[in-house]
């Protein structure tokens, strides 16, 4: 092979990095304020005047705006161009998260973080897009990937750095941190990603026929459910370490990043397993989730088996970058508005998980318990999986 063949193709490789790289500091960014808020609540929760429970509402706000969020703006922002819609969604992101650390009262501070969460869903669902175009489409699922590991490594490194800086200079220089990381992307993205004259999603009506698609409902069904499982444990996981297990405090933080960590390696993992088979990737790492997750209630006994175990359910619940290639397969003209619902499924699993394991504390059942909840919330999404893979074979509509 000529030296003319081989540099366009590395010229074009390093391109389409820039560009998922710029991508994946908006993930960084979203992923740091949506863990962080939970990091950051004991110390704004005293100077807003509310209880740690009430501050508890800041989290839920977000949340409700990712899921209003991603649908509403996916359809609203369907003629304009890819490239403008992502900076404009960071722009806004960047505006609303500094506004959170400027709040003075908490009804104040519960309105900025519902705003902060409607760009979410609709930045990673046309992100993921975008990253996915810039590949082979052999590699779009690896794309999609490294997009959704700046997320994982927020929990990694954001998360821990925004409570340093509650600790230290004050909680409200952890939510400017994300304003200052999204206006960096921003420029990035204005900077790096592709020119091209296509539209975000070309046509809000198209976009709606999402709605109506069977294996999209079947799939986000899949996401909503089984996902539910992670968050199960998670939510729980810092209380179980503490007031089961009984590790130190000041150990509780590398327990988190060990966490992240595997969230990151999984999704790496996943996007290469993915593209190669889509949905016996899904089933193997669901599987494995499910197997993690019943080890972790006699993993709680231990620092170090908590570590392992935390790792290893990290690992496993990097379901969302497969789930999202898959709604690229059967979401036909509606890609923006399938890509975007897929984090309302993931924010919609945030609220039942924990919901769900709750339920099982107020039976007495114990915190190790939310890895028996968070096992068969998995479980049960496997079965809705099975159930779309089926209909897909059935009717033709999409991959098998």
């Amino acid at each position: 092979m000529s030296t003319s063949t081989i540099a366009p193709a590395s010229a074009a490789e390093a391109s389409a990095a820039i560009v998922i790289f710029s991508l994946a500091l908006g993930g960084f960014a979203i992923g740091t304020t949506e863990f962080a808020s939970m990091a950051l609540l004991p110390y704004f929760a005293p100077e807003l005047g509310v209880s740690e429970a009430q501050a508890a509402q800041a989290i839920s706000a977000y949340a409700l705006g990712v899921v209003i969020g991603a649908p509403l703006l996916a359809v609203l922002g369907a003629r304009l161009p890819r490239r403008r819609f992502l900076v404009w969604l960071m722009l806004a992101f960047a505006v609303f998260n500094t506004a959170s650390g400027l709040a003075h009262n908490f009804g104040t501070m519960l309105v900025f973080r519902f705003l902060s969460g409607l760009p979410h869903g609709a930045y990673f669902g046309v992100g993921a897009l975008m990253a996915a175009s810039v590949v082979s489409p052999k590699k779009r699922t690896q794309a999609v990937a490294m997009l959704m590991v700046g997320l994982t490594v927020a929990t990694t490194l954001g998360v821990p750095l925004a409570n340093f800086l509650g600790q230290t200079i004050g909680w409200r220089w952890g939510f400017a941190l994300v304003g200052v990381l999204s206006l960096i992307t921003a420029a990035a993205v204005h900077i790096f990603a592709p020119r091209g004259t296509g539209t975000a999603g070309g046509n809000a009506l198209r976009q709606l026929s999402a709605l109506k698609n069977r294996q999209v409902l079947l799939t986000l069904a899949t996401a909503a459910i089984g996902f539910g499982g992670f968050f199960a444990v998670y939510t729980y996981f810092t209380l179980t370490a503490m007031e089961v297990t009984h590790v130190p405090e000041a150990v509780v933080p590398g327990l988190l990043m060990i966490f992240g960590l595997g969230m990151t390696v999984g999704t790496i993992l996943l996007g290469w397993a993915a593209d190669r088979n889509q949905t016996l990737s899904i089933y193997g790492i669901m599987g494995a989730n499910v197997l993690a997750l019943l080890c972790y209630p006699m993993a709680t006994g231990a620092g170090w088996s908590m570590a392992l175990v935390g790792f290893c359910i990290g690992m496993t619940s990097s379901t969302g970058t497969a789930i999202q290639a898959r709604l690229m397969d059967v979401a036909g003209d509606a890609q923006e508005l399938a890509a975007a619902l897929n984090h309302s499924a993931f924010n919609t699993a945030n609220a039942i998980g924990p919901a769900v394991a709750a339920a099982a504390l107020t039976l007495g059942w114990g915190l190790p318990a939310t890895g028996y909840v968070g096992a068969l919330l998995t479980a049960i999404g496997i079965v809705l999986f099975t159930i779309t893979v089926l209909d897909a074979k059935r009717n033709g509509t999409g991959p098998t």
